[in-house]
């Protein structure tokens, strides 16, 4: 089947294009939609993704999927939570993923409690009011400092104490099998198969 993605981040796509054999994704961009930025008004990673899943629907007529992510820490309250993409604008540009690594870093500089979780929540929107939803997290903690040329974010200070390593230095197949991401996309190509949407040919 094929399906667009509401995102413009090429790192997404990337990631999920493997997790997802049977279909074939696209980006707005493929359709001739450059400029895709619906107001994400949402208090959840669910409102959000769903807000974009249905609006690209609703502008393109084609099922539609979304991604709603980001990294809690519980030392923060949960934050930077659905504020990750835009943590410590301000309202103004967007940070650099280095710039809020380093942030962040700095907020939990002589705190003792790192634990983190990514939060991946996905929306496959397919028709009026139709759509299936799944949400997955990965546990980890905030690393002393970066480490790791691999994924994109916050994957370089997100230390798995499992692995012994951060989300930067999984290969590709380890963090798309362990991953929020990786976990979310693999039960939603599940249901996708349970709706007989098939493969493409």
């Amino acid at each position: 089947m094929r399906f667009v993605v509401a995102t413009n981040n090429l790192h997404k796509i990337v990631e999920l294009k493997p997790l997802f054999p049977c279909h074939e994704l696209l980006m707005p961009s493929d359709l001739g939609i450059n400029e895709f930025c619906p107001e994400e008004n949402g208090k959840t990673f669910f409102e959000n993704a769903y807000i974009k899943a249905r609006s690209l629907y609703e502008l393109l007529g084609i099922p539609s999927m979304a991604d709603d992510s980001g990294l809690c820490v519980e030392a923060l309250g949960g934050k930077p939570g659905i504020g990750s993409a835009r943590y410590g604008s301000n309202g103004k540009e967007l940070l650099a993923a280095s710039e809020k690594n380093s942030l962040l870093l700095s907020e939990l500089a002589g705190v003792s409690n790192r634990n983190c979780a990514f939060v991946c929540c996905l929306v496959f929107y397919y028709g009026k009011q139709r759509f299936m939803c799944v949400q997955e997290t990965l546990e980890g903690e905030i690393a002393g400092s970066p480490s790791g040329k691999g994924g994109f974010g916050y994957d370089p200070i997100v230390y798995l104490p499992q692995y012994g390593k951060t989300v930067a230095e999984l290969s590709a197949d380890e963090k798309n099998r362990i991953s929020h991401r990786g976990k979310a996309a693999q039960r939603m190509a599940t249901m996708l198969a349970t709706l007989s949407l098939g493969c493409r040919d």
